[in-house]
């Protein structure tokens, strides 16, 4: 009979997660065996001990990892199981790329409505922004167009806008040329994060745009399809025109606000305004912070952020320079160049709350 602390088949399928028939198929294969099996009925029984390693062969699975390594992962060394999960991962992305590239050469050739020319932007200028911008971007279950950019063209200027709700980041582009047409569309955020590189090797890309997405056309390079995200995009018009008039302006440089924001302990800060000075320091004053120099306006502030907003609108402003618009600790701040204003961030403050 077997030991009263150990659990059925059934009992161990809902606490580890696979199903029974996965479990003998694993039993059988000698990644799980069972800790007992009743010799008269062949009842296979498990043991607490066995939940994390099932529970970890269900996930592994799950991201398509081949048996044989997941067998190596299992029962090899911390180090050798980071090293085995690392190459996986590399040959998937390797993988979904090169099932992308193919894809849009199957769809090329199919043929169908060509793609309509849009406009030609300079690709190291074309990268660097949508780099810049994607910063903004954050996948939610249920709000897809959030990890996508926005493409706005008309005849006067390219702008791309991304926002994961507690920030808001939008740049404008110059085209090379005229635009041939007016067009508006969100892009898959990911899919244009891994084309920036080829994007960038291009001295002028030209982008087309079909009913499913954009093909952008680096010259001397390989053509990179990105496909375009369904649902509404959030009106950033509507909350860049509603925007207060700033009550404070702070003009700090980059570097030391950058470096103080890495040396800050916590996950929350704040920012103190005064006359001449910005301090960045705990929410609750506990020490005075790190003070800079900084060029100051208007009334004096406190005002606090989670670090990961604010650190990614800092990092991307472009110059050395970046010029801070307040509107009080609850209003949003708006982050930018102090000598170029093309790429804009709003970034939402946090009420106050003990340090992390």
């Amino acid at each position: 009979m077997p030991n009263s602390e150990l659990m059925p088949i059934g009992a161990f399928a809902r606490r580890s997660g696979l199903t029974p028939s996965a479990l003998r198929f694993y039993a059988d294969s000698g990644l799980l065996r069972p800790a007992e099996v009743d010799e008269s009925s062949g009842y296979r029984y498990y043991g607490d001990g066995q939940v994390a390693r099932a529970a970890t062969l269900r996930r592994l699975r799950e991201t398509g990892m081949p048996l044989t390594t997941v067998e190596a992962v299992l029962d090899g060394g911390a180090e050798e199981a980071a090293r085995l999960l690392d190459e996986h991962v590399a040959k998937l992305m390797e993988d979904a790329a090169a099932a992308r590239r193919t894809a849009a050469a199957v769809r090329t050739a199919l043929g169908g409505a060509p793609g309509l020319p849009v406009v030609a932007l300079k690709g190291p200028v074309l990268a660097a922004a949508v780099e810049q911008v994607l910063t903004a971007t954050t996948h939610e279950p249920g709000l897809p167009v959030l990890a996508g950019l926005r493409v706005e063209v008309t005849p006067e200027a390219v702008t791309l806008t991304a926002t994961d709700r507690y920030r808001l980041s939008t740049r404008t582009l110059v085209p090379h040329e005229p635009p041939a047409r007016t067009w508006a569309g969100t892009v898959d955020g990911d899919e244009l994060r891994a084309a920036a590189a080829e994007i960038r090797r291009g001295a002028l890309v030209r982008i087309e745009a079909s009913a499913h997405g954009l093909r952008l056309r680096p010259a001397g390079r390989e053509d990179r399809y990105c496909r375009l995200l369904t649902g509404d995009f959030p009106d950033h018009r509507l909350v860049l025109a509603s925007l207060a008039e700033a009550t404070t302006r702070v003009t700090v440089a980059k570097e030391p606000f950058l470096r103080a924001l890495e040396e800050h302990p916590g996950e929350r800060l704040a920012l103190h305004v005064t006359d001449r000075a910005m301090s960045v320091g705990p929410v609750d004053g506990e020490y005075p912070g790190t003070p800079l120099p900084a060029v100051v306006t208007g009334q004096h502030l406190v005002i606090r952020f989670e670090l990961t907003t604010l650190h990614p609108a800092v990092s991307t402003a472009i110059g050395p320079d970046v010029m801070l618009d307040l509107r009080g600790h609850d209003r949003p701040v708006t982050i930018r160049s102090a000598d170029r204003g093309d790429l804009t961030t709003l970034a939402m403050p946090v009420e106050p709350g003990p340090t992390a």
